[in-house]
């Protein structure tokens, strides 16, 4: 059976810092900005400093359904991240072990910023943590290495190599996620 879907992609766009002064929404809103350019595309946020995350498994979460609502209708996913002590925030982690099936046979792409390594080793953890939840990581990503500078009234500014980067993983964002979507429709995941 070969199932043709020609819906937009739903890719949820997942901001992982909740530090106060934080640069994650305007890096996201940069990289939203290309998204919306794309017709192929439809974005949500699930912004985990907005999120009412709960400080130990099972303990009832009614502030994580909108989040969780949001990933699971999701068809790809694309993590902002800062680098923290040379890998991602806790409060990412936790919003991703909170949630298993949402994740599950759905690509996983990064945008990171950080110090001299732009993010790129926090990166190279979530890849881990993503091949455990049964998702698919994109190899390419958009990283910015010190980028306090670039921030203006809440937007980060463009410049010709993020926006090549940024073009890059949405090629390939949208190849895994329309591959993973007509075959998650044609036989489930794990059958």
């Amino acid at each position: 059976m070969n199932s043709t879907v020609t819906e937009p992609l739903q890719i949820a766009v997942v901001v992982g810092s909740t530090r106060p002064g934080r640069l994650g929404p305007a890096v996201a809103e940069w990289f939203l900005d290309r998204v919306r350019a794309r017709p192929e595309l439809t974005p949500a946020v699930v912004d985990v400093g907005d999120t009412e995350l709960p400080h130990s498994f099972g303990a009832p979460a009614p502030g994580l359904a909108p989040a969780a609502a949001a990933l699971a209708a999701a068809d790809a996913f694309v993590v902002v991240t800062p680098e923290y002590n040379h890998s991602y925030p806790g409060s990412l982690k936790n919003l991703i072990d909170l949630h298993s099936a949402e994740w599950r046979a759905k690509p996983v792409a990064f945008v990171s910023y950080g110090g001299v390594s732009g993010g790129l080793r926090a990166v190279e953890h979530l890849r881990g943590v993503f091949a455990e939840l049964h998702a698919v990581t994109v190899r390419d990503t958009v990283s910015f290495h010190n980028p306090w500078d670039r921030a203006e009234g809440g937007r980060l500014r463009a410049d010709p190599e993020s926006d090549a980067a940024a073009t890059t993983l949405l090629n390939q964002l949208v190849w895994w996620g329309e591959a993973l979507r007509t075959a998650r429709a044609d036989r489930p995941y794990g059958s």
